[in-house]
């Protein structure tokens, strides 16, 4: 291992490209590894436990809950898991474990916030990585549009649980949920463009706020149910809900999973901000596997408060309603809590648990993105402009801003074609979650398959679990995409087909997203092949070490914020010029021009 000391000077804002706000400094090929020795980012911003915030926020629980579970449990009016709803929950968190595993592990050998982009290309090549990092890009601005539109109609909601007479319609008018929609967008595009660590304070209050709020709602449904006063079809919840028995592969779990899979999506923005950690190579990681394991938590219990309450039937609140799947809180809230005082105030703060959590995952969908692009543009993968970095803020600026009008754009765009296509959304950017995350863990099979023999545990962490995580996903989109693809998988309310040139509208967007994409990565390939070429970033094995935290504290920087680390190759190609590298094993010192570490 080696590490650079604080005072070496190797993260800079310097600028590239003569523009005002800098950008990577020696962006491009950093020499043979093909590195960029600073894209610019304001490090050791975020510590263990504003990683792990940042993470859980990014899945937005309440928001992700409401918009989802109806959808895992039942789809236009039909059974789908039923009951099994938490088994559902359950088996998409061993995927993400898996993959979340490989993040960790991958994170340890070179921690670059373009994430999936970045390890493709190391281990399969240019196109790959490319393809990877398109993958998070168009998850993040579909997803970008459900948000909008689910913060838009919540704002009315909660206005009007307020009190203010006839607001409360709005919440289902088009127009009106558009306008507040795009402000919500561009409210947090400034956010995230006026920096990390005012992102993050924001995700600390929003997070505790939603979480709490999901418990209150979980323990009064279930007190409810076991005191005998829920309602008629209200169930005792069993242990068999948490089994997947009787449910068929092909057309129950793996169309379920996809929607299972979207709740826990997000936890990896956490890693997307590696560079703006603590301690790269390591807080990231952990932050990752640690924010998986507490939603299952959240939504094990959750999702068992849900079913019972309200059980599965057609009647009234029941989940197979399909009036209730676009918004199961909504559709339980009132008959849950009651019209007291109590029940109002409680009604008033699940309203606003929605609200929030649709606005901080808009923020934080903005965050990976952003840094994505960041990165791909460093390593001339996609126009420079997008490296920009602001002087003041250290936030990419190009690359932050053009998300959110992109992100708007899309959002208009969908609402202009039919308002029902917004329901295609979820599943779409489950084939998309499935796609880049897939990737990621064969990635980090095949970046380390030379050392995977030398431990039990790295054959475990970094073979095993990594491989199957890919191939469970690999599974489920091939299967869910089958189903998605059928004509009448998703009814509108006037119980007419969501589709696009008669194919089920949820395989369209999601393949015609990667389609896009394709088409995009060759138009760049023939205009800037360097990136394609290997000139940039290269393949190469697992030949990246992690530096340690020397003798820099940051004077600015969130309370858990520690040492700032820099990553130095073996080959020394990205050590800054007249800086020292020590081996954290032996102790020993390198420069250029001196002593080179052993091959």
């Amino acid at each position: 291992m080696t590490t650079v000391p604080a005072n070496s000077g190797s993260t800079s804002g310097g600028g590239a490209s003569g523009a005002s706000g800098s950008g990577p400094a020696g962006s491009g090929s950093g020499g043979s590894g093909g590195t960029v020795d600073s894209k610019g980012l304001k490090t050791g911003s975020l510590g263990l436990v504003s990683s792990i915030v940042v993470g859980m926020s990014s899945t937005a629980p309440a928001y992700s809950l409401a918009a989802s579970l109806g959808l895992i449990i039942a789809t236009g009016g039909t059974l789908l898991a039923g009951v099994k709803a938490p088994a559902i929950v359950l088996l998409a968190f061993i995927p993400m474990y898996f993959i979340a595993v490989s993040y960790q592990e991958l994170n340890k050998a070179e921690p670059d916030c373009g994430t999936t982009f970045t390890w493709a290309a190391r281990a399969f090549g240019a196109k790959t990585g490319w393809l990877g990092g398109w993958g998070i890009i168009a998850a993040d601005v579909i997803v970008m549009a459900n948000l909008a539109q689910i913060a838009g109609s919540y704002s009315f909601t909660f206005l009007g649980e307020l009190g203010i007479p006839g607001i409360a319609d709005l919440s289902t008018n088009t127009v009106a949920t558009t306008l507040v929609g795009v402000a919500w967008i561009a409210i947090m595009t400034f956010i995230c463009y006026r920096g990390i660590e005012v992102s993050a304070r924001l995700q600390y209050f929003l997070l505790g706020f939603e979480v709490i709020i999901l418990i209150v709602f979980a323990v009064f449904a279930l007190v409810r149910v076991y005191s005998g006063t829920a309602e008629s079809y209200s169930l005792i919840p069993q242990l068999d809900w948490f089994l997947p028995t009787g449910l068929d592969f092909g057309t129950i779990i793996a169309p379920a999973l996809l929607t299972g899979i979207f709740i826990y999506w997000g936890w990896d923005t956490a890693v997307a901000c590696n560079e703006e950690s603590d301690d790269p190579g390591k807080t990231p990681g952990r932050a990752a596997v640690i924010s998986t394991l507490l939603l299952l938590a959240t939504y094990g219990i959750v999702s068992v408060a849900t079913v019972a309450f309200a059980g599965v039937g057609t009647d009234g609140i029941g989940l197979g309603n399909p009036d209730n799947s676009a918004d199961v809180f909504s559709a339980i809230g009132s008959q849950l809590f009651g019209d007291s005082p109590i029940g109002v105030i409680l009604m008033l703060l699940l309203s606003a648990t929605i609200l929030t959590s649709a606005a901080a995952s808009t923020q934080t969908t903005i965050l990976p993105t952003a840094r994505t692009a960041l990165s791909m543009a460093a390593y001339k993968a996609i126009p420079e402009k997008f490296a920009r970095i602001h002087p003041k803020f250290l936030t990419p600026t190009w690359a932050t801003v053009a998300m959110g009008v992109i992100s708007v754009a899309f959002y208009l765009l969908f609402t202009f074609i039919s308002p029902s296509l917004l329901l295609a959304l979820i599943g779409s950017v489950g084939l998309m979650i499935a796609f880049y995350y897939g990737l990621t863990g064969y990635a980090c099979a095949w970046f380390y398959r030379k050392t995977l023999t030398t431990s039990f545990r790295n054959f475990i962490m970094r073979g095993v679990i990594p491989l199957l995580g890919g191939l469970i996903l690999t599974a489920v989109f091939i299967f869910g995409l089958y189903n998605y693809a059928q004509p009448d998988w998703l009814v509108d309310d006037d119980g007419n087909n969501v589709t696009i040139f008669g194919i089920g509208a949820v395989a369209v967007v999601g393949i015609g997203a990667m389609i896009i994409g394709a088409v995009l990565m060759v138009i760049w390939w023939l205009r800037a092949p360097d990136y394609f070429r290997g000139k940039t970033l290269e393949k190469r094995s697992d030949d990246l070490v992690l530096a340690q935290p020397d003798l820099f504290v940051p004077t600015l920087g969130l309370p858990d914020s520690g040492d700032r680390p820099v990553v130095i190759a073996p080959d020394l190609s990205n050590l800054p010029t007249g800086a020292i590298a020590v081996s954290t094993e032996t102790g020993e010192k390198f420069s250029k021009g001196g002593t080179t570490p052993p091959a």
